[in-house]
Parts: structure tokens; C-alpha cells; sequence
């Protein structure tokens, strides 16, 4: 799979296309915590990628400034959020860039700014560290709360980087889970800043080696794999690691090639080696994965119902499978009773629930 410098110009513009036309491109931002009302005001206004920093600026400006103001009221908590908030802004400027370009390094550079203002006013301890791919640092985010009872490896989507979903790791942070989240091969800095891409071999690399790390530092804790999308498929393979407890797979894609947007395929294309063939595991060549929690919307066009079933008959027990009739790709609607049945199977094993 292979795109042109030339061409990433035709990539911004098919994103900007995706983004005016089609009111499910932001379920997963406001899913992540970017609010809705702003997305709607500017969607129809976004022709070009200026007009896309210069809208997301302003609400990045608008957020900033409510924190520094709770900062200096000394409400911690408030400041803590709005500076989270801020961040994600910029997530979405550095985000819509598909290369490695010095604007997108500008943008990211932002928001690591206002997420390391956000974890110094935390109550939470924080950590980075890293792991070695092929000699290349990817760099991860460690959040410890007091009398942690367990650690939750998030793995994240190939198009998703460490910052942006700090709503997952608050959410488990609450219950008192450490939560673990790596940028790999083709993600956030390890691609942006390290110039690592992906391959499937270095993700399978990856998968162990953050597993190890997390069972290394949290020795007397259970490990568990959270992930969505693409991060789903690499916390099924991960089920197999023996350090691994128990997995919950959101919209994990089952097929090799699974349906994607253009825009998306575009962007994917910038990440991967150019040698690399896929950078998803092959979920069908294994049968002895077991522990593992699916979602599935009905709605997901990239997985369908048919695969997902087909798949769930085959996984080993313990098993669960929840379907929701009206959600799409990643049950972006519902993520937040999603990690809250995670949270149950992590420590029960088994979730009562009606659904």
C-alpha cells in the first residue's frame, strides 16, 4: 500500500470531504470528548484545512482560557479538566495532517503541552517511559491511582495516539485501575517524532513487549487488554501472552481487509512500511483465544455481523458477546457503559446485565 508526498494534499481534502458530508465522522471525536455543538457549527464551514485549524483554534483558545482562569481560583480539579479538554483540540489539528510535516509536529508539540499541565495539576500519578522497536523508542503513558487493584494495557487504533483517549484511562483511573497506553509502530510520536512505521511483524513485537513491560512493573497486579478497532484485533492476539488475565475487544476488525473509509485508507497507507502487506493480526489462523469480552454494533459497516459471530463461535471459553442493534464502528455511543462491563468482566469474570 503506497501514497505519494503528492498526495497528501488529496488526503487532507478527501478528510475535509468526509467531515462536511457525513455527521458519523465525529462520533468518534465527541465519543473522545470534543463537544458536539462545536463540531455542528463548524462542519459546514470546512473547505479548507485552514478553515479547520483556524475553527478548532478557537475553541482550543476558548477551553485554554477557562482553565487558566479555575487555575488561578486554585480549583485544581476544574483546571485539570478544561486543560485536558484543550489538548484534544489540538488533537484534531495534528491530527487531520496525514504525514510526518512540521505542522503536524507543531501542533503535537501542543498538545503535549497542555496534557503535561493537565497531569501536573492531577491528583493522579503519571509516568512516561518507554519500550525498543527495531532500536526505535515508542513512548508510553503510565497513570497509577492509589491502591491500584489491577493494570488496563489500552491499546489504541492505528489512527489514535496515546493523548487522545483520556477519557478511557479517567474512567478506569475512578475504580482504581492503572492504566498503561503505548504509542506503537505507525502512532502518535513513535511514527510523528521517532519515524516508526508500521508492519505487522513490529506490532506483534510491540503487543508482547508492552505486556511484558506492564507485568513487569505492576508484578503483583492482574493485566488486562482494552481495545477498539484495530487496537481490538491486537488485544485478541495479546489474550494469549501468560500474563494476560482477561481482554475486552471492541469492533475488533476480523477480516484482513476490512471496509474502510477513503480517507482513512489514504491515511493508513503514510503509516505502514512500505513492504508491509497488513498491520492487522490474522485472527482467523489461531483458535485457542479465550477470556475475551466482544462488542459489536450492528450498525459497523467496516465489521459485519455475520464475521463477528462466526468468530465469537469459535473463541474458547470464557466468553461474552454483546451486541448493540443501533451502534456503529467502536460503539462510540456507548463506550462508557462498554468500560463499565469491562470493569465488571476484569473482576468477576461474568457480567449480569440485561441488555
Amino acid at each position: 500500500m503506497n501514497i505519494s508526498k503528492g498526495s497528501t494534499s488529496s488526503t487532507i481534502q478527501k478528510t475535509l470531504m468526509t467531515a462536511r458530508l457525513f455527521d458519523g465522522f465525529w462520533d468518534r471525536w465527541i465519543a473522545h470528548g470534543i463537544r458536539e455543538s462545536d463540531c455542528k457549527e463548524l462542519q459546514s464551514s470546512l473547505v479548507t484545512v485552514e478553515d479547520w485549524i483556524n475553527g478548532f483554534s478557537r475553541f482550543a483558545k476558548k477551553y485554554h482560557d477557562l482553565a487558566t482562569e479555575y487555575e488561578q481560583f486554585q480549583n485544581r480539579f476544574e483546571a485539570e479538566k478544561w486543560y485536558r479538554l484543550t489538548a484534544l483540540y489540538y488533537n484534531l489539528m495534528y491530527w487531520v495532517f496525514p504525514d510526518r510535516s512540521e505542522e503536524k509536529k507543531k501542533w503535537y508539540q501542543r498538545v503535549k503541552e497542555y496534557v503535561g499541565k493537565a497531569d501536573q495539576l492531577s491528583a493522579i500519578s503519571y509516568k512516561y517511559d518507554y519500550i525498543e522497536i527495531d532500536g526505535v523508542k515508542c513512548v508510553g503513558r503510565i497513570r497509577i491511582p492509589d491502591h491500584s487493584k489491577g493494570c488496563i494495557v489500552i491499546i489504541n487504533p492505528i489512527d489514535s495516539a496515546k493523548e487522545e483517549l483520556y477519557t478511557y484511562e479517567n474512567h478506569f483511573i475512578q475504580s482504581h485501575y492503572t492504566t498503561v497506553s503505548f504509542d506503537g509502530p505507525g502512532q502518535g510520536e513513535t511514527y510523528l517524532l521517532n519515524g516508526l512505521k508500521a508492519t505487522q511483524k513490529r506490532w506483534e513485537t510491540f503487543v508482547h513487549k508492552v505486556i511484558d513491560f506492564a507485568a513487569s512493573h505492576f508484578i503483583n497486579q492482574p493485566i488486562y487488554l482494552f481495545g477498539t478497532s484495530s487496537g481490538a484485533a491486537w488485544s485478541i492476539y495479546g489474550s494469549e501472552h501468560p500474563k494476560v488475565e482477561r481482554v475486552v475487544a471492541v469492533s475488533p476488525p476480523i477480516m484482513e481487509v476490512p471496509a474502510t473509509p477513503n480517507y482513512f485508507t489514504d491515511r493508513l497507507a503514510l503509516v505502514m512500511d512500505k513492504e508491509a502487506q497488513s498491520i492487522l493480526p490474522n485472527l482467523n489462523t489461531q483458535s485457542s483465544y479465550s477470556s475475551i469480552f466482544l462488542f459489536h454494533g450492528k450498525k459497523d459497516v467496516m465489521v459485519s455481523t455475520k464475521d463477528m459471530h462466526y468468530f465469537y463461535e469459535r473463541l474458547l471459553s470464557p466468553k461474552m458477546l454483546v451486541e448493540y442493534p443501533e451502534e456503529g464502528h467502536c460503539c462510540n455511543f456507548k463506550l462508557h457503559e462498554v468500560r463499565d462491563l469491562a470493569m465488571e468482566w476484569f473482576e468477576k469474570g461474568d457480567v449480569k446485565h440485561e441488555f
